[in-house]
């Protein structure tokens, strides 16, 4: 075998091996965002809340404050809002809250809500049973709905000494609008902008 066939043999691997290793890097770029929110609810790392089906029942009297954040953004023509400011709760205890959201567009607009809650080591603390983020809500021109929220804090934030100093919890939720109708919501806000000057 020639010089020049032994190098187009070697050119091919390498090129193959270099094709293979570029398509490894784009799937695990597509994969790093479901896996660092699986981490992210498994360990609570980032203020992420624990997903469960039922709160075991209040196992102290000491309570925690919980305080509710309501945040939109500017592309999403919506006023957000928490029912109240603040609750008090015993860790173990299922509580419901709500949040209320209007459409303030003269269209149907669909958003999505994120959510965290600070401090971050209070994370792995803070399990919700029933929340509206993550899935699409959709509001038409001037519809007002309440989003339930249910949730308890895990008793063991009392006993855990980093977070022995964990007296008051802020839930906070931001909605965008959905990715599918980003565009659309664009022009919804404007429309929304020139009827309010």
């Amino acid at each position: 075998m020639s010089t020049m066939a032994i190098r187009k043999k070697s050119n091919g691997k390498l090129a193959l091996a270099l094709a293979g290793f570029v398509a490894a890097m784009v799937g695990l770029a597509y994969a790093s965002v479901p896996l660092y929110e699986l981490f992210c609810q498994v360990t609570g790392y980032g203020g992420t809340p624990q997903v469960a089906a039922a709160a075991p029942g209040p196992l102290s009297n000491e309570k925690i404050t919980i305080r509710f954040d309501a945040n939109t953004n500017p592309k999403l023509p919506w006023k957000f809002e928490a029912s109240r400011g603040e609750i008090a709760v015993r860790p173990g205890e299922q509580t419901l809250a709500f949040y209320k959201a209007q459409n303030l567009g003269g269209e149907s607009v669909t958003g999505t809500a994120v959510f965290n809650v600070t401090p971050l080591k209070a994370g792995a603390y803070f399990s919700k049973i029933q929340c509206f983020c993550f899935t699409e809500q959709t509001l038409t021109a001037g519809q007002q709905v309440d989003m339930p929220v249910q949730f308890f804090v895990d008793p063991e934030i009392l006993s855990d000494p980093d977070t022995k100093d964990v007296n008051t919890i802020t839930l906070s939720y931001t909605f965008y609008p959905s990715k599918s109708e980003d565009k659309s919501v664009n022009t919804v806000k404007k429309n929304y902008n020139w009827k309010k000057s």
